[in-house]
């Protein structure tokens, strides 16, 4: 865990962003995702400069929130906070409805339903310390290692795989299961 702490702490536009996020009161949010998977690959792969943020995932779990419209005004708080960040703001007790499932008992739930185990991280800032909480761990990120969540179809852990171009960006990352590549996949299925 300190190794994370520490990369996040590393990292100025990230400690930014923690600190702002830190600033919504009304719910506890938390940064995942992207925000964190990328700057362990980042390091992984020895580099000096962070892997751009296409986004940021901030995620908070309110169950009696009924509709998106708490979502949208922290996200609007967020924007005008730090404009320049692609904020994208989700109540995780909402998500199951999306999902098809039954509802969610907690944060932890919500997230173990993410396609790979290594995106089910998130960290958030709480006082001067950092927290975090994972559905599966941090292991096997820690490890580069990119795993598929056996609670969703395998096709879709290949998909976004190939789609968000990891093992291109990241080469030494480990596909798990690895019995074969996102192309070998799509080219079996097209079939």
């Amino acid at each position: 865990m300190e190794k994370l702490f520490e990369l996040m702490q590393q990292d100025a536009l990230r400690s930014r962003i923690l600190t702002c996020v830190a600033s919504v009161t009304l719910q506890p949010c938390y940064l995942a995702a992207g925000f964190v998977r990328n700057v362990v690959w980042d390091d992984l792969h020895n580099r000096t400069t962070p892997t751009p943020l296409n986004d940021v995932d901030v995620i908070y779990f309110d169950p009696s929130e009924v509709n998106s419209s708490h979502q949208q005004s922290i996200e609007a708080y967020l924007n005008n906070k730090m404009p320049d960040i692609n904020w994208q703001v989700r109540n995780q007790a909402l998500m199951h409805i999306r999902n098809g499932h039954q509802p969610y008992t907690d944060i932890i739930e919500a997230m173990s339903y993410w396609p790979e185990k290594e995106t089910a991280i998130a960290v958030r800032q709480n006082g001067c310390q950092l927290e975090c909480i994972s559905a599966f761990g941090i292991d096997t990120l820690l490890a580069g290692q990119v795993s598929h969540n056996p609670k969703v179809p395998l096709a879709l852990f290949w998909q976004r795989v190939r789609s968000k171009n990891w093992l291109n960006q990241w080469p030494k990352l480990v596909l798990v299961p690895n019995h074969c590549d996102p192309d070998t996949f799509f080219t079996q299925r097209q079939r």
